[in-house]
């Protein structure tokens, strides 16, 4: 049934991309400029404005610690992770400790998990696609890396979710 129509999203660490099928065949779908590939960004910006993908892109050299890039890197990993620390070291935006061990981002002195950041993402990827459609998607297909753990596909679900 057309209704019951599933995008997928690869949700990138760099870049993301929605798509579906039409006529049998996949197709990339564009956003409002035509681009296919979204950069998998989220600026917040001072007035509360959420920023995402390309456009969001633009801020991490000049508002860093408020520009969220590379977030599926830290999905579903706990605080004290070597990559945890890693990123802790090269990263501008503040990466903080949250319940359990997890691992949050700070932005303007708010918490964000990281699947509340990577739904951003995937909410702007729904967002194209309605826009391609002309209608409301209720359903998807994300895609994980196959050397993601339990704890890193359960993430993406979450993130799916919100």
């Amino acid at each position: 049934m057309a209704d019951d129509i599933a995008i997928g999203i690869d949700l990138g660490t760099s870049y993301s991309c929605v798509s579906i099928v039409e006529n049998g065949e996949p197709v990339v779908l564009p956003n409002e400029w035509g681009e296919v590939n979204h950069a998998s960004v989220v600026s917040f910006l001072e007035d509360g404005t959420v920023l995402v993908g390309n456009t969001a892109k633009r801020n991490i050299i000049t508002r860093a610690e408020s520009t969220v890039y590379s977030a599926k890197r830290l999905i579903g990993r706990y605080f004290f992770s070597d990559e945890v620390k890693k990123a802790m070291a090269v990263m501008p935006y503040r990466i903080a400790e949250g319940e359990n061990n997890s691992v949050r981002i700070e932005v303007r002195d708010q918490l964000y998990s990281l699947p509340e950041i990577s739904a951003l993402v995937l909410k702007e990827m729904k967002a194209i696609a309605e826009q391609y459609l002309g209608r409301p998607v209720s359903k998807a297909v994300i895609t994980v890396p196959a050397y993601f753990n339990d704890a890193q596909r359960q993430a993406t679900k979450d993130a799916g979710r919100i």
